[in-house]
């Protein structure tokens, strides 16, 4: 199972294990806050598509299409997320204030196609 939550939400008992996919750190979150077991900082979206993109909800669609190209060139990175996801609960954490419109919800959309 894979959920998603903000990094600046408290961690939940069911969140299993929570992986930052964010290049970034969240800004003002503590390590002890984000309660993180990994940060998959190469499995962003690259900083030239985070700038163009730009959390911009009309670039949404494109985003998607770019960032889907930038994960089949890693496949050692999503396959190692699909293997945590194998029977266990992954939660994707991310920093962005859009909740609909954020790499992690493309990243999440990706895994389970």
């Amino acid at each position: 199972m894979i959920r998603i939550r903000r990094a600046y939400e408290p961690a939940a008992r069911g969140d299993g294990r929570r992986v930052l996919v964010d290049r970034i750190w969240p800004r003002g979150v503590s390590k002890e806050e984000a309660q993180v077991d990994e940060w998959l900082k190469e499995i962003a979206p690259s900083n030239e598509l985070r700038k163009w993109f730009g959390h911009d909800p009309e670039r949404w669609e494109e985003f998607r299409k770019r960032y889907f190209r930038e994960l089949d060139a890693r496949p050692e990175l999503v396959q190692q997320l699909r293997e945590w996801a194998d029977g266990h609960t992954v939660t994707l954490v991310y920093g962005a204030r859009d909740t609909e419109h954020n790499n992690a919800v493309a990243l999440k959309e990706y895994l389970e196609a």
